[in-house]
């Protein structure tokens, strides 16, 4: 018998490290050669890693949420024949201390380090009940092999539990919980894996979803994966952005009636062109600005103080989505008529909802659009995307009677609808006066429709 390490493989794209976001194996499980071993979250994407080899698992590198760096073992597999090393004689006492101090030197640079909220998949994973205090989790070099508990008791299942496809580990994590598993909806090939039981808890608990049996006592949620990701940016855009906002007041009563007109007649999707919402009307009107107002569809590296001042509108569109907020992009905006919009937004959001968005669909965006739909408030505040230097949020439409001139001169009231749209700039790179001018220029627009569908 030999030992096989897997070391994490350069996932390419200049990546120098990566998060644990999910474990398929543990120690002591059997694995088979391309069996899944772990996912791991970058920058960019998350990716699956897949043994090389079969043979039972000896040693894991860490737990969710640690970072392993690019060429470092993740697992350790013992095999038939000789493996691929050597037998290492145990570490002497400095050796452990200087490994020490690397993985220690290596988190601290990890929470310093900004990162992306744009990702393609989150790994939640709940604790029920808070756990006593433990050492720090042993780096992949001191990792040693862990005998296996004995399994809990698990409830006896019901018969639409035991329908469902999946492995004796989520059917055990499901029961620990109190999942029914015929609740819970696969992402993929209908088998259902951590990563759904993890979107299920996430989706829930806004809902009140309780552990059966531990109503009423605390939970403790580690953050990681890109729950963790969009704590990290959304900290370091409040933190390094001068934010300031500015908020409109637009009658939107007759771009209603028109985006009225338009969808009359028309089903959810009639020759390819699906009902048209408030937000192509919206992006369509804000590419048409953006010429005029360059500083707002910009990026503002602050470390080597330049702005990069974009020809093309690249329009991030925030997602809510089960794992989280995503911003997918919609690409060359200023080309597409209010049809295409639509059919890009309904394609993005259910591709963030679904987690088939593609890394290069969830990146590089110049100006971000934020929308709440019915749910949204009176006025809003939206944190910056960064590198990006502007949001726009539109708000709820509301009715309320207001004086309106007539043509003869006269004012009389009428029902009219109402919306606010919110906008939060950097403050270094654009002025008050520039976003001010930018929202009544818009209110000009929005309130006019037939401006906005004109060439």
């Amino acid at each position: 018998m030999g030992r096989f390490t897997f070391r994490l493989p350069d996932i390419g794209e200049g990546i120098a490290e990566a998060e644990i976001v999910a474990w398929h194996v543990k120690v002591g499980d059997t694995v088979e050669e391309d069996g899944r071993l772990a996912d791991m979250m970058t920058d960019k994407a998350t990716v699956e890693m897949e043994s090389p080899v079969s043979g039972v698992v000896v040693e894991v590198a860490g737990e969710t949420g640690d970072v392993i760096a690019i060429g470092s073992p993740l697992v350790v597999i013992e095999v038939e024949g000789a493996g691929n090393e050597v037998d290492r004689a145990p570490a002497s006492k400095a050796e452990v201390i200087e490994r020490a101090e690397r993985a220690v030197a290596g988190a601290s640079t990890l929470r310093q380090a900004q990162g992306s909220a744009r990702a393609e998949v989150v790994e939640t994973e709940a604790t029920v009940a808070p756990a006593p205090a433990q050492a720090p989790s042993p780096t992949p070099a001191q990792a040693e092999p862990v005998e296996a508990r004995a399994p809990t008791p698990a409830p006896r299942p019901s018969a639409a539990h035991a329908k469902v496809m999946a492995s004796p580990a989520v059917r055990k994590r499901a029961a620990d919980l109190g999942i029914d598993l015929s609740e819970v909806r696969p992402a993929e090939d209908g088998r259902l894996r951590h990563a759904d039981l993890d979107a299920f808890l996430a989706y829930n608990a806004a809902g009140g979803f309780q552990p059966a049996g531990r109503k009423g006592q605390d939970e403790q949620v580690r953050v990681i994966g890109l729950r963790r990701r969009i704590a990290e940016n959304m900290a370091a855009s409040k933190r390094q952005i001068p934010h300031f906002a500015y908020v409109e007041e637009y009658d939107v009563t007759a771009l209603e009636e028109v985006r009225a007109q338009l969808n009359e007649g028309r089903g959810a999707n009639v020759d390819g062109r699906p009902k048209l919402t408030m937000l192509p009307f919206l992006i369509t009107a804000i590419c048409k600005l953006l010429p005029k107002y360059p500083m707002l569809n910009a990026h503002y590296d602050d470390e080597a103080g330049v702005v990069t001042r974009y020809g093309s509108v690249h329009v991030g569109m925030a997602a809510q989505t089960p794992a989280g907020l995503m911003v997918p992009v919609i690409r060359d905006a200023q080309d597409r008529n209010l049809w295409q919009l639509a059919t890009e937004i309904g394609r993005l959001a259910q591709a963030a909802r679904d987690g088939s968005a593609k890394s290069s669909e969830l990146s590089g965006s110049t100006i971000t659009v934020t929308s709440l739909g019915p749910m949204g408030g009176v006025a809003t505040t939206p944190v910056i995307n960064r590198p990006e230097v502007a949001i726009i949020g539109p708000n709820r439409i509301v009715e309320r009677p207001m004086f309106v001139k007539g043509a003869d001169g006269t004012e009389r009231i009428e029902k009219r609808k109402i919306m606010n749209i919110s906008m939060s700039c950097d403050h270094r790179v654009v002025d008050g006066w520039d976003a001010a001018s930018f929202a009544q220029d818009l209110k000009k627009l929005i309130e006019a429709p037939a401006l906005i569908l004109a060439g």
